[in-house]
């Protein structure tokens, strides 16, 4: 059994599939999945789905840093009032991006900080994004020390000299999904260097398609192929890639 713990089904990809989507994981025997919030615009069909399979997909609350516009005030006070009500398992997906944009950079770095003072408070993981932007989620990490976070690095692309340094600052698991599997990507040497035990499986679907199937959408049915070729990278079997990041992504999630 498998977990995906980084999964956008309720995208407008699916576009009234979701549900199939979730039966063809299951089916390929990825029972649970974590479902990362974006913002205010898809956050009703996030937790629709879930309620639609409760005991498969567990939603998060966040504001993704590429929906923090001139609004963001706004959306983040949406955030903090969910927080008290709804049941969620991690504030994500939160982090820095500096790919897009960095228009909205100071305000990225402030609803950062604000997030993951908030997670410390309700004692849940976070799930951070950070494209193009490592330094800087280094920075915040290690000024935020004190708030004793834990959580994942999502789509991670960093060194095994960035893990170590991650681990001074929280307590950090990787997210590993389908850029694993694309020729010459550096995280296929890196996870070598990093335990199985800080590792997550996860897919970001619709995004990142792995290899054989680049160029279609994602989706979490596809996780036992990341797992495949992780087992390979090291060098172990897919049951025991299965079992420590099934039970990686338990501890860390509460589910």
């Amino acid at each position: 059994m498998f977990i995906d713990t980084h999964s956008h089904l309720y995208d407008e990809a699916f576009a009234s599939e979701e549900d199939l989507a979730v039966e063809r994981a299951i089916e390929a025997g990825v029972t649970r999945m974590i479902l990362p919030d974006i913002d205010s615009e898809t956050r009703d069909a996030m937790f629709g789905l879930a309620q639609r399979h409760q005991n498969h997909l567990f939603p998060c609350l966040g504001l993704h840093p590429t929906s923090i516009k001139s609004d963001w005030q706004t959306e983040l006070d949406k955030v903090f009032s969910l927080a008290e009500s709804k049941k969620i398992h991690a504030i994500g997906e939160i982090g820095i991006d500096c790919y897009w944009s960095k228009e909205f950079l100071n305000e990225q770095i402030e609803a950062f900080r604000l997030q993951l003072e908030l997670a410390s408070r309700l004692s849940l993981p976070v799930i951070i994004h950070s494209r193009e932007s490592t330094e800087l989620i280094l920075k915040v990490l290690k000024e935020c020390r004190h708030l004793g976070l834990r959580g994942v690095m999502h789509a991670y692309s960093g060194s095994a000299e960035t893990y170590k340094e991650l681990q001074k600052v929280g307590d950090w698991y990787i997210g590993i999904g389908g850029v694993l599997t694309y020729k010459k990507a550096s995280i296929a040497d890196t996870v070598k260097d990093i335990p199985l035990e800080r590792i997550l499986l996860e897919t970001d679907s619709p995004y990142l398609t792995p290899v054989p199937h680049r160029g279609k959408r994602n989706e979490s049915a596809y996780i036992p192929i990341i797992a495949e070729f992780l087992a390979s990278r090291k060098e172990t079997d897919i049951q025991e890639v299965a079992s420590i990041t099934t039970q990686n992504a338990e501890k860390l999630f509460g589910i």
